[in-house]
């Protein structure tokens, strides 16, 4: 069994679109636990919100976990002025200097809210202040309210979170963009192996994991837990075959499937592991 692309695409698409910021993965959550119970003998979720999934195969073989991350890079509220901008915070790593003009989706008691990312208009700042990179402090979300009062009824307070407000698109034939991307791909492989290697002999132990965005939190309990023989980590990285990047830096291009990280900074791949992936890879073309 091999998955088809059109079902990879309908995954992509539902997992891409899922509201999930850090430590608020319920939407994407849902979205897991459905596509993978049929092909798993077993499914649980942790006090801390990890989806753990097992199948059981030959008590011979090793244990291997696979995990990918749930949650995405998002936004929390920190402030709200008598005028109704919101100020924030950034949940997981993003450039400010990406943030300026940029749709966004504020989760609220009572319904998501959508907003803009503004900062103060060019043609009013001064020379020095034109010279500057646009940093976070600049920036506010605008939700179309005229006051504090306003946005309260929104059900948006300090401590909502929010992700951007992007819908899954195909580009092209082999092209596709939205949002999370990192790591709802992960999650997509993590899923569909489920699915491939249901009746196999392995014995695989998924993580689809919260709070990676804000230091890895959710892998580190799940492994504790899952005690596996090895682990592989379903995980995005940056396209290097974009203009202005350097050839010693493009090892990644897209299109050229997936990458293999033989050391980042916590870890260095034993060289057995490193060496099957590699063989995997060039005996599947």
């Amino acid at each position: 069994m091999i998955a088809s692309k059109d079902d990879l695409i309908r995954l992509l698409k539902a997992f891409s679109n899922a509201f999930g910021p850090p430590g608020h993965e319920e939407e994407i959550r849902k979205l897991v636990i459905e596509e993978v119970r049929p092909y798993s003998d077993e499914v649980y979720v942790d006090s801390l919100g990890n989806v753990i999934i097992t199948k059981r195969g030959n008590s011979k073989f090793p244990k291997i976990m696979l995990d990918a991350h749930m949650d995405e890079v998002g936004i929390i509220v920190t402030h709200i002025d008598s005028k109704g901008f919101i100020r924030f915070h950034t949940l997981g790593g993003i450039d400010p200097r990406s943030l300026y003009a940029q749709k966004v989706i504020i989760k609220g008691k009572k319904a998501k809210i959508q907003g803009f990312i503004g900062a103060k208009p060019p043609h009013l700042m001064s020379q020095e202040e034109s010279k500057k990179v646009i940093g976070l402090t600049d920036l506010f979300i605008d939700v179309g309210a005229s006051s504090k009062d306003e946005v309260l009824d929104m059900g948006i307070e300090i401590g909502s979170v929010g992700t951007f407000d992007t819908q899954f698109k195909i580009l092209t034939q082999n092209r596709v963009s939205g949002k999370a991307f990192d790591d709802r791909v992960g999650l997509v492989v993590l899923v569909s192996l489920f699915k491939i290697l249901k009746d196999s002999d392995y014995n695989l132990v998924g993580n689809a994991a919260v709070q990676e965005e804000v230091g890895l939190r959710g892998a580190r309990v799940a492994a504790w837990r899952i005690e596996p023989d090895l682990a592989l980590a379903l995980e995005g990285t940056a396209a290097g075959d974009v203009p202005g990047t350097p050839e010693h830096l493009s090892s990644t291009s897209l299109g050229r499937g997936p990458a293999i990280t033989i050391a980042d900074r916590s870890v260095i791949t034993h060289p057995k592991i490193l060496q099957t992936l590699i063989n995997a890879a060039k005996e599947s073309s």
